[in-house]
């Protein structure tokens, strides 16, 4: 539905031949042909000279970066260069395709509403769900049946797993109402989630009692996490927004813009964000010491609620503009985790079941990639056996002589 995100409007004209010369290039009839050692043994020194001038002149590479990222799009003179009859059908074409940008857009307009039309009757669902998770209802008897069977048949296709026994109901089982940190255990098993939730957190995360998702009516959509009362904020629900662009993206789709979230009213001694470094000073002159309390930032989930900003585009830094890039792109995709997978699937992420299906997409998503080093490290092998085979041809008449003194000893 949506683009990564592209804050940097770039000058782009129709795509053409980016490294088309307008001339032929000169020809040396001098040129002495590599032998395939040569070019392995040049390959490899021009490679680590290389990685090594960068890494000591990271300036050079940000400058470099920066020359080739000014060339993205533009025209190399082969489009110019070409008849003029050739050029007027070279501009009907991009008129045949500007109508087909503008049916795209169409699509994705007409894929957006179809998805707020389905939420619409997902609502309900999600719904009655919160209220089995929070104890004002209970599932009925169709219902139970309908998981009891599903879990049936999971567990025919696990034949080699091994099988727990369910713990005996208890008084004190009995008592509980609901189901106890769903959210939370559900969210430790979305791996991208995970690794955001510290020790501190899970103490408050006990208290979510649900997540939310609604679009706008601009493209969009808002996160709502909403919370019992508890002992570190005030706020019942905490939202969290994100905005497309106006404008679509080449292909139709939106473009990711940027994030708001609200604001965490945290009670005193409880900003889970922040950390409090006690440090040591001595007087030069009465020798007495010290401490110096200072408050600093540190690793939470509710920075989730913090979401970076955008850089400028007269950015001078080039790292500090590409890391908060960085940042914003996994901002985004950890909202996206959050509306496609979690809310979708809580009682699957709760139970670890929706793990399996996570694993299967990597493998393939690894399987479709190979080691560019493997057909090296293959005919080093092939080329350590052969020396292995040489050197065993070569004291082919020692291995009698020696078990002969084997027998002697």
């Amino acid at each position: 539905m949506s683009e990564p995100i592209r804050n940097k409007k770039l000058d782009m004209t129709a795509p053409t031949p980016q490294n088309t010369p307008a001339n032929n290039a000169p020809i040396s009839s001098h040129a002495q042909q590599p032998g395939v050692a040569s070019i392995k043994e040049e390959d490899h020194l021009d490679r680590a000279a290389a990685a090594s001038i960068f890494a000591q002149n990271p300036k050079l590479v940000s400058m470099i970066q920066g020359k080739l990222g000014s060339l993205v799009g533009r025209s190399s003179g082969y489009i110019e260069a070409l008849p003029a009859p050739v050029r007027r059908r070279v501009a009907g074409l991009k008129g045949v395709q500007k109508e087909h940008t503008k049916l795209e857009g169409e699509f994705q307009e007409e894929v957006l509403q179809l998805e707020k039309k389905y939420f619409a009757k997902f609502t309900p669902l999600y719904e009655k769900r919160a209220k089995i998770i929070n104890g004002a209802a209970e599932p009925t008897e169709e219902e139970v049946k309908a998981g009891e069977a599903e879990d049936e048949e999971n567990e025919d296709e696990e034949e080699a797993g091994a099988k727990t026994s369910a713990p005996s109901d208890s008084a004190a089982n009995e008592n509980v109402s609901g189901i106890p940190e769903f959210w939370l255990s559900a969210m430790k098993n979305q791996i991208s989630l995970a690794e955001l939730i510290t020790d501190r957190d899970e103490v408050a995360l006990k208290s979510l009692t649900d997540i939310r998702m609604e679009y706008l009516e601009q493209p969009g959509f808002r996160l709502i996490f909403e919370f019992a009362p508890n002992e570190f904020f005030s706020n019942k629900s905490i939202t969290k927004t994100y905005f497309y662009q106006e404008e679509s993206g080449y292909g139709g789709d939106f473009i990711y813009d940027h994030a708001e979230g609200d604001k965490i009213d945290w009670l005193p001694n409880q900003d889970l964000t922040v950390k409090i470094e006690s440090k040591k000073q001595r007087n030069k002159n009465t020798k007495q010491t010290r401490v110096v309390k200072k408050t600093v930032p540190t690793d939470s989930f509710f920075n989730f609620f913090n979401p970076p900003s955008a850089p400028k585009d007269d950015e001078d830094d080039a790292d500090a503009s590409s890391d908060i890039e960085e940042r914003l792109e996994l901002d985004y995709q950890l909202g996206e985790d959050i509306k496609e997978k979690l809310i979708p699937r809580a009682v699957d992420w709760f139970t670890g079941e929706a793990l399996r299906y996570e694993e299967l997409d990597d493998e393939l998503e690894e399987g479709d990639f190979e080691d560019e080093d493997d057909d090296e490290e293959d005919d080093l092998s092939d080329d350590r056996d052969e020396d292995d085979e040489s050197e065993d041809e070569d004291d082919g008449s020692k291995p009698k002589q020696e078990a002969a003194e084997c027998k002697q000893s």
